[in-house]
């Protein structure tokens, strides 16, 4: 009769956790950045409650926020930044994240008032380039892939001017300020710009762009979520829903080429 009991005692249990469980991934708390990342996630969360999987979206004003909350528990995954963020992040402070599932792109672009195509720039042209160490590489390593210049082997993310080794149109580069980029297109052959600068100045990525990053560039933005959870049965209805094809149409209807779907 006790073992009865006992056996009785631990089914309810079990079915109690589960059904703990079953609450629990109805209500994740994802943490996003405010702008873009938050306008998406409202749309996620409307398709993951079709799933049974509702989301609580946290927004945050910072880049730094939103890891240490998934670190202490507080949120179930964050969806802001992309992987080379991450790697610089876990390396920094310790974390133990992992990438869920890619998300959407902010390419740089290459832009021109006098040229249409980078084959038609000029020996010698005026090329813009953000200042900062991490804008300024991509830069660098995008006219790597469109054939203009190369670079050291191990230049990496964080390529300098001083990491060119071949210039066949013998490129001058001109860093500015990223946010100065937009004004330099009068003076200048061509700028690379950062697309929230871009769309401030008028510009649109899809249209006006000479060339652009690619969708799949280490620069794509990821949903993150703590080490041993990437399985968990809310992981896969939160990618299931980012990753539908109203996702899709809604990034595209909503900023016009500005952001890029990456999956």
């Amino acid at each position: 009769m006790l073992n009865k009991r006992l056996f009785l005692q631990a089914a309810l249990a079990i079915a109690a956790a589960g059904a703990y469980t079953a609450h629990a991934q109805d209500a994740i708390k994802v943490g996003v950045t405010a702008g873009p990342h938050a306008q998406i996630m409202e749309h996620v969360k409307k398709v993951a409650e079709k799933d049974g999987l509702k989301i609580q979206i946290i927004e945050f004003s910072d880049y730094v926020q939103p890891n240490a909350a998934l670190s202490s528990g507080d949120l179930h995954a964050n969806s802001y930044q992309h992987q080379p963020y991450l790697d610089a992040q876990i390396k920094d402070r310790g974390y133990k994240f992992v990438k869920l599932a890619n998300t959407v792109n902010f390419p740089i672009g290459l832009y021109s008032k006098k040229y249409k195509n980078l084959n038609d720039l000029p020996k010698g042209a005026k090329f813009g380039i953000p200042n900062d160490p991490t804008n300024g590489g991509r830069v660098l390593l995008l006219l790597q892939e469109q054939g203009l210049l190369k670079l050291k082997p191990n230049a990496g993310l964080k390529a300098t001017p001083l990491d060119v080794v071949e210039n066949p149109k013998k490129l001058k580069f001109v860093e500015l300020d990223a946010a100065q980029l937009p004004c330099s297109l009068d003076d200048l052959d061509a700028s690379a710009i950062n697309t929230n600068f871009a769309i401030s100045a008028g510009l649109n990525p899809k249209r006006d762009a000479i060339a652009l990053e690619r969708a799949d560039n280490p620069y794509v933005n990821i949903l993150v979520v703590r080490e041993g959870e990437q399985n968990a049965p809310w992981a896969s209805k939160l990618v299931k829903a980012y990753q539908d094809a109203s996702t899709k149409e809604f990034i595209d209807v909503t900023f016009q080429g500005s952001v890029f779907p990456s999956f």
